[in-house]
């Protein structure tokens, strides 16, 4: 019986992530706002909820839209849920995205960073996006551009999940400009050699949007202690910049959340920054997208259904996922087993998009 309870409930998250998005991704060829030449992609469900919250999912080096696309979950659930989701694709040569520049680091500046934004603002005024809802994630060079966003954009971005990136203005380059053809490298950063104290890397973060008076978005922040990419330090310089943007302290450590390789850090209550340490996970994290859609409130899980969800996603997707990224080939760590499944049936339950 055990057995037999284990494959049926295995073989229902199966099915559930083999069914890809029911529709296509769309290059969105009449957006024209720049700065940069990074292109717009778009995901717009068919049954999309009004207004529609957006999420934007920003590919790794040497990535595309397509790969992210493919390689996340989030079009299918945008599929169930009603949100949009922007895949903005960069526009440099080994595709990374530019958070280097001082403009792309700061508010209106242009850069990278600014063409996103004018992509949110293109997605509320043609598919109906909701401007009070809007998400940014994104793993590797896409998490950089996440923290980035949320320190200069703070009036757009409401959260954010961050997988295995760097601090914001960790990887300023003097000299760096926007629309180089290979974005400046910070190999003092991607080291993990760049340390500040909470105060410094918090004011500069808000040295990116002078005279800025309002809340910043409310971060995840995930890293795997094995990454040589990235070196696992910058979790630590990361959780230290948001704590004290956010003005929180370090509350817990929960163990074995979300699933046994993992530790979570809480701050405050939790409801504005979390940290999650993979042990032994190199680089990159997972996407956890039923984590990120929760973080966001877009739905309710329960927490078995939840683990579920996001170690099937993690079996399932990562061998597909980036060969390479950074230009370092990607260790792919699968930690999920049959017996680890074993769990009630995967449910979900709708909150209404209009919160």
């Amino acid at each position: 019986m055990y057995i037999l309870s284990t494959l049926l409930a295995t073989s229902v998250v199966l099915a559930e992530l083999a069914n890809a998005a029911a529709g296509s991704l769309k290059h969105e060829t009449a957006f024209s706002a720049g700065p940069t030449k990074a292109q717009m992609y778009i995901y717009v469900p068919s049954k999309k909820a009004s207004p529609a919250p957006i999420i934007v999912a920003m590919h790794y080096c040497t990535g595309s839209a397509s790969a992210y696309f493919t390689g996340t979950q989030y079009a299918t659930l945008a599929d169930k849920l009603g949100f949009i989701v922007i895949y903005p694709e960069s526009p440099s040569s080994g595709k990374c995205w530019d958070v280097a520049s001082k403009a792309s680091l700061t508010h209106d500046g242009g850069g990278d960073s600014k063409t996103i934004v004018n992509m949110v603002d293109y997605a509320v005024t043609t598919y109906g996006g909701d401007a009070s809802r809007v998400f940014a994630t994104g793993s590797s060079s896409g998490a950089m551009m996440t923290n980035v966003l949320a320190g200069a954009y703070p009036d757009v971005f409401k959260a954010g999940s961050a997988y295995s990136g760097v601090p914001d203005g960790c990887f300023y380059v003097s000299g760096a400009t926007a629309g180089m053809a290979t974005p400046g490298w910070s190999n003092e950063c991607a080291n993990g050699k760049l340390t500040k104290t909470a105060q410094a890397w918090g004011d500069l973060v808000r040295s990116y949007y002078p005279g800025y008076n309002g809340t910043y978005p409310k971060m995840l922040i995930w890293h795997g202690t094995a990454d040589n990419t990235l070196s696992y330090p910058n979790f630590a310089e990361a959780l230290k910049e948001w704590s004290n943007v956010l003005k929180i302290d370090f509350t817990k450590d929960v163990a074995g959340d979300p699933s046994s390789a993992y530790t979570k850090k809480v701050y405050g209550d939790g409801t504005q920054l979390i940290g999650y340490s993979g042990q032994g996970v190199g680089h990159t994290v997972p996407v956890h997208e039923s984590i990120d859609l929760a973080w966001q409130k877009l739905y309710l899980v329960n927490k078995m259904s939840m683990y579920k969800l996001d170690k099937m996603t993690t079996f399932w997707f990562e061998e597909k996922r980036r060969n390479s990224v950074l230009g370092e080939t990607s260790k792919v760590q699968p930690k999920t087993t049959i017996a680890t499944l074993n769990s009630p049936p995967l449910t979900f339950s709708a909150l209404s998009l209009k919160l």
